[in-house]
This record gives structure tokens, sequence and C-alpha cells, in this order.
């Protein structure tokens, strides 16, 4: 499989589903927003990407669109569908983008996953097989399958055209902000962030990729060299738990750098930023109070990162709310402010 992504294959992308997916909507933050990170926050405007209103609730419908257009296109689409180890965001998107194309898709998956989870992925016209009770069981199982049927295998994040596909965020942006310096993506496998870095890089904005202190698996390939396994302990690892990043990930972060993230001015390169679960949790607590924002813990994580040194000295930022697709009853509601005593 290719390590390199480049901007031609995002562009490809952006054609393929033009007009099947929904085109980000941008909310602006409240004047002053981020103004931690160093500078006067009156000349700093933060955007929000509003991704999590994307199909299936977040952005994976981008990938897995274009995965499947793109395979159609080239003539590679069996008739036996597409098939995929995943009862997550990547699970429902494949679902969702195959009925699109009119195939079918076999979703494989723990026994002890939600029911609500498979529920969602059935009312897509998914083929829902419960094996095992690990990912691990239920992906040995996807690839016999695929193996056995000719289904075309997809993932969830580890493919170039899944990659590609999500990286059409980073343009759309830039339609609403021509002058955005900076964007803040959250990084589980990498999917996300090597398609938005891609793009980002050749249009010299800067990436903030944002990790959970206790899921780095960016962060630990970049000082590594290579990716590597790490523990995966966070309140936003049911998304961002991967225990190793991809070679595409971090091939798009370094951007040919042997030295890995890159430092200093605003400058096209990619910072790797790690946050506290403390952060992430009153991160997301905060969208739902300021803006009703009711997204799930990993769209958090890039928004935690607002004001961390990366951002010094931005300009026009745009947080990328990658996907709501998680229980909102945790969310309390502000305290109601007390009465008045003099009426």
């Amino acid at each position: 499989m290719q390590h390199q992504l480049s901007y031609r294959d995002i562009k490809a992308a952006a054609g393929r589903i033009a007009g099947t997916v929904r085109p980000v909507a941008l909310a602006p933050a409240d004047p002053g927003t981020g103004g931690g990170g160093g500078g006067d926050p009156r000349d700093r405007q933060v955007w929000f990407a509003l991704e999590h209103l994307q199909h299936t609730g977040s952005f994976k419908a981008r990938g897995a669109q274009n995965f499947l257009a793109a395979h159609r296109e080239a003539g590679t689409l069996p008739a036996a569908g597409v098939t995929i180890a995943s009862g997550g965001n990547a699970g429902l998107a494949c679902a969702w983008s195959a009925a699109r194309q009119g195939v079918p898709a076999t979703v494989f998956l723990p026994a002890t996953a939600p029911a609500v989870k498979v529920a969602r992925l059935r009312s897509y016209g998914a083929r829902v097989r419960l094996v095992g009770s690990e990912y691990a069981q239920a992906l040995a199982a996807c690839e016999e399958h695929a193996a056995a049927t000719g289904a075309l295998a997809s993932h969830a994040y580890d493919h170039p055209l899944i990659a590609a596909g999500a990286g059409t965020l980073l343009d759309e942006i830039l339609l609403r902000v021509p002058d955005l310096d900076t964007v803040l993506v959250a990084v589980g496998g990498g999917g996300l962030l090597a398609g938005v870095a891609t793009a980002a890089r050749e249009h010299g904005v800067r990436t903030v990729a944002v990790e959970p202190a206790d899921c780095r698996a960016l962060n630990a390939a970049l000082a590594a060299g290579e990716p590597v396994d790490v523990p995966v302990r966070s309140v936003a690892a049911d998304s961002l738990g991967a225990r190793r990043v991809t070679r595409l990930a971090l091939d798009a972060a370094r951007g040919g750098s042997p030295g890995g993230a890159l430092d200093g001015a605003l400058d096209g390169g990619v910072h790797s930023v790690l946050v506290a679960d403390s952060a992430i949790v009153r991160a997301r607590q905060e969208l739902w109070d300021g803006y009703r924002l009711a997204v799930e813990h990993a769209a958090a994580t890039a928004y935690a990162a607002l004001d961390t040194p990366p951002t010094a000295g931005a300009r026009r930022i745009a947080v990328i709310l990658c996907g709501a697709n998680a229980d909102p009853a945790d969310l309390a509601a502000p305290a109601a402010p007390a009465p008045d005593p003099t009426g």
C-alpha cells in the first residue's frame, strides 16, 4: 500500500464525492475564544467545522464514499459488496455508502456490541455479523468472509482512499475562511489527520494534531520515527483508541522531514499536542453549555487544544468537530442563575 498521500488524491476524492456528502458547515465561536494561546484575542477568530452533522454523524462518510466510488470507477467494486470490521463510525459510514452505491455491506463486530449500534447498522441495510467478544475476533472473521465471498475489504482509516476522502474537509473550510492559518484535528488511527494535513500543507495552513495523553499513537510514532504500539486509556478511546498510527498519517505529519513534527512560525507544518482527559471532558461540556453542540469526546479533543502553544500567533483557526456518535445524556445543563433578591 502506498505510504504517501498527495493533494491530487484529495482533489480527485472531492470530485467523486461531490453531491453525495454534506458540505461542511462552519459556525463562528464567540469573540475572544481561544485567547490563551498568545497574542491579542481580539485579533483572533475561531470557527467550528461542524462535521458531526455529516451523514452517519461523522467525517467517516467522506472516506467511505470515496473508497467505494473509486472502486466503482475502476470497475473493481464486486457484486458481493463491501465488508468491514467496525461497530463504530467507520462501520456506519461503510454501510451508508454501500447503500448509496447499491451494493451489500457486511459489518463484523463483537457480540458484546451495544444493541443500539447493531440497530443503526441494520437501519442502513447492513448485514451484521456478531463474532466473539473482542475486535480482533471480528476482524479475523471479516477477513475470512472477504476471502470466501470476494467482498471488498474496507478499513476504518488505513487506506489512501479513506484518508483522501477525509482530506476534502480542509478545502471546503477554506472556501468559507480563505485566510485560515491553523486547523485543529483529533487523531486516532490517523485517517483524518493524513488527509487534512496533506491538504493543509498545500495551502500553507498549520495543522495541530491533538491526541489524548494516554492515546498518543501519533506522538509516539513521531518520537520513534516509525509507528509503534501504545497503551490505550482515555475517555475518547472509543474513537481515538488506535494502538498505532498508520504510516500514511506519520508520513503526512512529518511532511518529508526526518525530524518529525515541525515547529516555529505558521508554516504549514504539523504539530503534535497531547491533552488530558479532564481537559477533553471540560471542552465537551463547554461546547454544549456555550453552543449547544452535542459532540463525542473525540471532537472535544480537538477543541481542548485551542489554547496550547502551537496556536500562538494564529489569527484564523478552524476546530474540526469530527463526530457526534455518543450518548449526550451525560451533558449536564448549566445551573440556573439564582433569583435576584431585589426583584
